[in-house]
Order: C-alpha cells, then sequence, then structure tokens
C-alpha cells in the first residue's frame, strides 16, 4: 500500500490499544506519522474525511513492539565473525576459527562468537596457539560475558601469570598458575573492546545495523533499548537518527566500552536520560550488579545450600554519582545476591534524591524470591524481563527448583505490584516477543522441561510488557507503547501469533505477504 505522504490511513480490525482507558477499539487512523483517531470504525472514518481504508479482517492491531533489552550495535556485527552456535567438536571450532581469520584480513583481532564455552568444545589458550595465526585471538561466549583468548591476546592486555584477577573478573588459570586463556565478566571486557575495534568503522557499522533491524521489524519489532551502548556506538545511532536512516527507533543505555568497567569518564557529563528525540533517545545508565555467568547466587536446593559467583563492589558509589546528575539507572542484576545489590543501590538512590522519577530497572532478576518482589515494588522498580530465557534456563537447570525463590519470577514480581518490560537479550536469546511470549506463558522448554510453572504470566499480559510496560521502562510512554491520538504511530498486525504487517511512523515496512 503505497499512499501519498499526507493521505491519512485508517486501519480496521480488532485494535488493543494497551490504554487503560479503552483497551479496544475498531480502528485506528495514523497521518504524519502520528495517530489521529482511535476508536469505533465509522467515528474514526468521520474523523478522517478521504482517508485509505486498510482492513485487516480478523487480525490484531497492536501498538509496534518495544525490545526492553537487546544489544542491536553488537548483534549487528554477528553476521561478519565465525558462527560456533551449536559446534561442539573440538576440530570444527578450530576450523572455523582459520577460516574467520582468512575471511577477515584487515582485521587486527579474529574474533568469533556463539559458543557456548568449555564445557562444550574445549578449546583453550594451547589450542588457539598451536594455530599459529599472526593476530591476537577471540572466542567470546554467547553470553558475551567471557571469552577464550591465545596468548598474544593475553600479552597485548598485559595478562600474564602474576596478573590478580579483576574485581567482578576471573582470570582462568591452568596446574602451573599461568593463564589458560578463559576470562570472565571483568577480566574478559577489555578482550571483548579491543576485538570490536576492527569493525568500528561508522558507515560499514550503520550497514550492518539496518540489515539486523529489517529482521527485528518482520518481527514487530519497532524500537529497542541497547542495553550497555558504547561511545562508538552511539555516536552512529546518533549519525543515523540525523540521517534518517534508522529502521527502528533507539533508547540507549550507555555503558564504557569495556564491557562490566564503572569507568564512565566524563560521560554522565554528556547528553542525559531523556535526551534526544522518537528515533534517537538517551535511556538510563546501564550498571552491574552481579556477573551473567558467574551469578550472585545464595540459595538451597532441598535444603543444600549454593551460594557463589561474582560481584561488582563498585555499584552503589557509581549509582549516587550518575543519578546526582540527573541519570536514571538500569542495573543487571541476575542471581538473588546481585538484585539484593541492585535494590541496596537503589535504596541509597532513592534517598538521596526522593522527589525525582528513577524509574529504577532491573534487568533479568534471573533468581528471586518474594522479600525481593516486595521491595522492587516498594521501589517503582521496573522489571526488564526476558520471557525467552525459559528455554535456555529450564535446559540448564533441568527443571530444578529453589526451596525459597523462583527462576524467572514472572508471576510474582507482577502480582507484587512490579510492572515487567519485555525483552529478549539479542544476540544472546531469541528475539521474536511471539515466541518468547508463548515461553513466559507456558513455561515450558521444546524439550518438555517445567520450569516453575507456577511463575507462568499470560500472552495478554506479555503483549502489555513488549508495549506499554517497555514504553514505561525506556521513559517513553507519552511516545509510544499504546494506541492513543498523539502517539507515534508505530504498529504491528497479527494473525493469531504471527506477525503479518509493521509499521513505522504510520507507514507499512513489513508485509509478510508481499
Amino acid at each position: 500500500m503505497v499512499q501519498p505522504e499526507d493521505r491519512p490511513v485508517v486501519l480496521v480490525g480488532a485494535v488493543r490499544t494497551m490504554h487503560p482507558a479503552r483497551p479496544g477499539a475498531e480502528a485506528v487512523a495514523v497521518a504524519h506519522g502520528r495517530i489521529v483517531a482511535v476508536g469505533p470504525r465509522d467515528e474514526v472514518l468521520a474523523a478522517v474525511p478521504g482517508a485509505a481504508v486498510h482492513d485487516v479482517g480478523d487480525h490484531q492491531v497492536l501498538p509496534g513492539f518495544i525490545d526492553a533489552h537487546n544489544h542491536l550495535s553488537i548483534a549487528a556485527l554477528h553476521p561478519r565473525w565465525g558462527d560456533l552456535r551449536g559446534v561442539t567438536d573440538r576440530d570444527a571450532v578450530l576450523d572455523a576459527i582459520a577460516a574467520q581469520a582468512a575471511a577477515e584480513p584487515e582485521a587486527e583481532w579474529v574474533r568469533l562468537a556463539g559458543w557456548e564455552g568449555p564445557e562444550v568444545a574445549p578449546v583453550g589458550r594451547a589450542d588457539l596457539d598451536d594455530l599459529g595465526l599472526d593476530r591476537p585471538v577471540v572466542v567470546a561466549h554467547v553470553s558475551l560475558h567471557a571469552g577464550t583468548v591465545d596468548t598474544r591476546a593475553l600479552a597485548e592486555m598485559g595478562v600474564g601469570r602474576t596478573t590478580p584477577d579483576p574485581a567482578g573478573g576471573e582470570i582462568g588459570r591452568g596446574p602451573d598458575g599461568e593463564p589458560d586463556g578463559w576470562l570472565t565478566e571483568r577480566a574478559w571486557g577489555e578482550a571483548h573492546r579491543r576485538s570490536l575495534e576492527s569493525y568500528a568503522d561508522p558507515d560499514r557499522w550503520a550497514h550492518h545495523i539496518v540489515a539486523r533491524a529489517r529482521l527485528l521489524l518482520a518481527e514487530g519489532v519497532t524500537a529497542i533499548h541497547d542495553a550497555a551502548c558504547s561511545p562508538e556506538a552511539e555516536a552512529v545511532y546518533r549519525a543515523m537518527a540525523a540521517a534518517g536512516t534508522l529502521p527502528v527507533s533507539v533508547l540507549a543505555m550507555p555503558h564504557p566500552s569495556t564491557l562490566f568497567s564503572h569507568d564512565f569518564g566524563s560521560r554522565f557529563d554528556g547528553p542525559g536520560t531523556g535526551e534526544g528525540d522518537e528515533r534517537f533517545r538517551v535511556g538510563p545508565a546501564k550498571l552491574f550488579a552481579d556477573g551473567g555467568l558467574a551469578i550472585g547466587l545464595d540459595v538451597s536446593v532441598g535444603g543444600h545450600r549454593i551460594h557463589g559467583g561474582l560481584l561488582f563492589d563498585d555499584l552503589e558509589d557509581v549509582a549516587l554519582r550518575a543519578a546526582e546528575r540527573g541519570w536514571r539507572l538500569a542495573v543487571h542484576a541476575i542471581g538473588n545476591v546481585g538484585v539484593d545489590r541492585a535494590l541496596g543501590a537503589f535504596t541509597q538512590v532513592a534517598r538521596r534524591r526522593p522527589d525525582a522519577d528513577h524509574r529504577f530497572r532491573v534487568e533479568h532478576a534471573l533468581v528471586t524470591g518474594p522479600g525481593q518482589w516486595r521491595r522492587l515494588a516498594e521501589l517503582g522498580a521496573i522489571g526488564v524481563a526476558q520471557p525467552g530465557f525459559v528455554e535456555h534456563v529450564g535446559t540448564q537447570s533441568g527443571g530444578v527448583s529453589f526451596d525459597d525463590h523462583r527462576w524467572l519470577a514472572f508471576a510474582g514480581m507482577a502480582e507484587a505490584g512490579v510492572t515487567l518490560a519485555g525483552s529478549s537479550d539479542d544476540p544472546c536469546a531469541p528475539v521474536p516477543p511471539m515466541w518468547c511470549a508463548h515461553a513466559g506463558a507456558h513455561r515450558h522448554t521444546t524439550a518438555g522441561i517445567a520450569l516453575d510453572p507456577d511463575q507462568a504470566v499470560p500472552v495478554d499480559d506479555w503483549l502489555r510488557a513488549y508495549t506499554a510496560g517497555a514504553a514505561l521502562a525506556g521513559g517513553q510512554e507519552h511516545e509510544r507503547g499504546r494506541l492513543a491520538v498523539g502517539l507515534r504511530a508505530d504498529l504491528v498486525v497479527l494473525d493469531g501469533e504471527r506477525v503479518v504487517e509493521t509499521w513505522v511512523a504510520g507507514e507499512r515496512v513489513f508485509d509478510a505477504g508481499s
């Protein structure tokens, strides 16, 4: 459907507004990139005479999905790296590394991604050294929280036998005390930064972002929150927004280029939370409470205590420093101890600035208990959840439950009054919001493993989480996330759980039937 830019379009069908005062409607009219009318069919048509009518039949019209925790700037580069997803054979891993080195001869570091860890394919420093490559090699874990590197990479980073583990990180070591190449959390962050430098050409990076964003549009995602947006990525997004080439809206959550570092330098003095426009806006600062693989955990299973993980002891100081400059905060917290650390930081910030709209975000909250759900609700915090994690966590845990805590406590948080925001954590987990919503509603893996089924949340609630909930998490409730007059005309049309159309600023940009 190609319409003159100044001619309104009325979509007629079952309209889900996500607006509490008017949850349903029969039609929505869009013009000049905005919603100009919502309501009964005849009333909307009368309000916009001369509009083109687009009848979606028995399909549903909803606000465009917002992926509130996505790593678009990194995911966009994945096609340029060797893909190790599903590779379990050691020799196949080494062959892929050699092929990647040949495919990207200009890259200063050879980078591969998607590896599921040494427990799957035991490739260590010595194996990488034996390839005899002339550049450092890095194999990134699928979580982006760890990886394996060779001797050349360790040398360039200044990591050796006497190098101490950084606070919040671990350097893997062999029996002789020498680094074995495996780096976790903060020990890994510098390898991540250095291995991305060769891929930071703004024009080529922008091209990859466009390609990745088109895949998001096909899943109904019209906006994302880039959760840990480096200064380099932020600059690319800004340039794309200014040039009008960003296919999806981006909310950047600033974080240093070195992953898991809290060394923001002067960034807190730059453009802060809320600055920008609907195409590109600055969101909360992204901070870390615990690890992503080495999660801060203290739980029991059948009376047996399980505890450990890596914690980021500078969280509270950095949170207070950011908040004093007016920043909102988003804190990665996976284990229950990590969530406690995040709650402690939020509490201190709220006491220091009691009248501010903090809009605290806890990212992931993989393992939590009832007391934490209540504290999150009391602080007005938002749970940025990944329902698609049910598949991975259920598979890895075998469905084992904790005594006093829950995996992915979607229902517990929601019932306590915590707003949920839907997200994927792409490229670390599947993107499609409808697939993820189904996982969050049914709490079974594809192999039939049940993961704390009492924590299921209905699909309808996930639709709200991926629209109004995610908009609230990003401070975007006045521009998107609902179908209401004056808001941005980003829409998705569903046939059951299948995306058939996606509209951005009143223009249809994806049509499954074309």
